[in-house]
């Protein structure tokens, strides 16, 4: 069971591609939501505001993905989907990679943007440091304060790493468990007099 994914720690350094006058300036930014996407979007627009074109892809999720590749006015699938492209071949989710053009006064062709939009991608991603994430599933552990050494005892004995804990006389205790200890866990508390335990949605 695949349990883990990759992503970026922080934002690239800018690099830079060039092809007969037209510049392409690459980045890649960790993301989670459409919200960040769309003011990082909107910062490189305004650095870049004498520029032609703001061609950009990505993709959010851990386990099912969504994405977007957007040409912005350059001909179909000659720059989103090569910036994509390298989403995939990285295998990096939960990132945006902005490509912006400069135009040099000499037409690409289509097989040259695709080649120039693909490269600043991989520079981007190249220059960025990439990290494995577990995925997690987080656990809800409600009991009364008389069960709390149990409860404690079961959370040592299996590693599990405690978010946040509420300890008054009804006790709750979040916990994030690898995906693939998930199952046993959730079998662990349910299965233990007066502790009730609820898997939240995130």
């Amino acid at each position: 069971m695949k349990d883990t994914y990759k992503s970026i720690t922080s934002a690239s350094e800018e690099v830079l591609f060039k092809d007969r006058n037209s510049k392409f300036y690459g980045y890649a930014f960790p993301v989670k939501t459409e919200e960040e996407i769309n003011a990082h979007l909107e910062e490189l627009r305004n650095r870049h505001h004498k520029a032609r074109h703001w061609c950009y892809a990505w993709q959010l999720g851990k386990e099912e993905f969504r994405y977007r590749a957007n040409d912005d006015g350059e001909p179909s699938n000659s720059a989103g989907m090569p910036i994509y492209g390298q989403i995939q071949s990285f295998e990096v989710t939960n990132i945006l990679i902005v490509v912006v053009r400069y135009f040099g006064g000499v037409k690409l062709g289509v097989g040259g943007l695709i080649n120039a939009y693909k490269t600043a991608a991989q520079m981007a991603l190249e220059t960025s440091e990439r990290i494995t994430r577990s995925i997690d599933r987080v656990f809800v552990v409600k009991f009364d304060y008389p069960e709390m050494n149990t409860v404690m005892r079961m959370i040592k004995e299996n590693n599990l790493n405690v978010i946040e804990q509420k300890l008054e006389l009804d006790c709750k205790i979040f916990l994030s468990v690898r995906k693939k200890e998930a199952e046993e866990i959730f079998e662990k508390f349910n299965s233990t007099y007066k502790v009730e335990i609820k898997e939240l949605e995130i």
